[in-house]
């Protein structure tokens, strides 16, 4: 059976410059792991027994990042799952979008990761080395943008 994992894609709104989009406000959290290759990634980790799977993407938010629920904004009409295998073995990861309601919060660290950045779209993909999830980036960008 794969192994299942959920997240959520969190971003933050900057105030844009008068001369901006709005869309070129718009940073995207990646947290760098402090195992293996020190991939980057969103918040995100394997379901428990006896939790569904928007609850995992909530708690994992919270351990990894030390964001509360009360403190991101669901994004409607966005869900994503990605198909990998990991060690020879499928997983599949399903992600949610949500927004940061306060774009200064604080993010504190698990020792999961060692580090944490806030990064407009193309850095974002840079930094995620992975394709379909340079893939997702894009694709949440373009719904955001699809939105204003």
């Amino acid at each position: 059976m794969a192994v299942r994992a959920c997240g959520l894609i969190i971003y933050r709104r900057l105030q844009p410059a008068p001369s901006s989009k709005v869309t070129d406000s718009i940073e995207y959290l990646l947290l760098q792991t402090s195992y293996g290759s020190h991939h980057w990634t969103p918040p995100k980790g394997h379901v428990d027994p006896g939790e569904d799977d928007l609850q995992t993407a909530f708690r994992e938010t919270q351990e990894e990042a030390g964001l509360q629920a009360s403190q991101l904004t669901l994004i409607e009409g966005y869900r994503k799952e990605l198909h990998y295998p990991v060690h020879g073995k499928p997983k599949t990861v399903v992600y949610w979008l949500a927004e940061m309601k306060d774009c200064n919060a604080e993010i504190k660290l698990s020792e999961e990761h060692q580090a944490f950045q806030w990064l407009k779209l193309e850095d974002a993909c840079k930094f995620a080395e992975y394709e379909d999830m340079q893939a997702m980036l894009k694709e949440v960008h373009q719904f955001l943008c699809s939105r204003e």
